[in-house]
């Protein structure tokens, strides 16, 4: 559409015409629309139950600030496969959210777990992210996996792309980027350091 916009909108309407866009491209704007103001109170209720989960504020800023970083996947693949990012692919964009925050708080849960067992903050953190490696990587790849046959079916690849692409980089993103934020915001200190 973005390549033929600009001629069609070039042509002169005899008088009393008029031209508008619809179809697909209409329905995707309206979609996407009406997914914006239910965006904000779901988001509040992630925080507060976040909040209420691990009964403080860090940690979730912590799997918060991951979040975002899932949309270097996302653009990557919707590149890589020259998929634009539709209604389907914002759908999907948003369930990889909730997945990331799964995979952030199944590490923090460990740490907490580890913390409460009398290790160090920094053995606690590095113990909790290699055991914890393993299952979410195989549910992450699960995920992936159980995609493939989307990219098929013109209706479903954005969202595919964008589940698989974004949970793929965002998972090795989780496993890197969590522990390293946990470590500043709790001011862990290293071994050597520490010694």
């Amino acid at each position: 559409m973005q390549q033929v916009r600009a001629k069609v909108e070039a042509l002169e309407l005899p008088p009393g015409y008029k031209a508008e866009w619809g179809g697909t491209t209409e329905d995707s704007e309206k979609s996407q629309k009406a997914l914006l103001p239910g965006f904000v109170p779901t988001f509040a209720v992630i925080l507060f139950i976040l909040v209420a989960l691990f009964n403080a504020f860090r940690q979730p800023i912590v799997i918060m600030l991951t979040v975002p970083f899932a949309m270097i996947g996302i653009t990557t693949g919707l590149l890589t496969f020259q998929a634009p990012f539709g209604f389907m692919a914002l759908l999907g964009a948003m369930s990889l959210m909730g997945m990331m925050i799964k995979n952030a708080i199944v590490l923090l849960d460990e740490v907490n777990i580890n913390l409460a067992g009398g290790m160090e903050q920094y053995d606690a953190v590095v113990i909790a992210a290699l055991s914890r490696l393993r299952p979410v990587v195989l549910a992450a790849a699960t995920t992936v996996l159980g995609v493939v046959p989307l990219l098929q079916d013109v209706f479903w690849v954005g969202m595919a792309i964008t589940i698989m692409a974004g949970l793929a980089f965002g998972t090795v993103l989780t496993m890197l980027v969590v522990p390293v934020l946990y470590c500043i915001f709790f001011k862990v200190p290293s071994p050597e350091k520490a010694g």
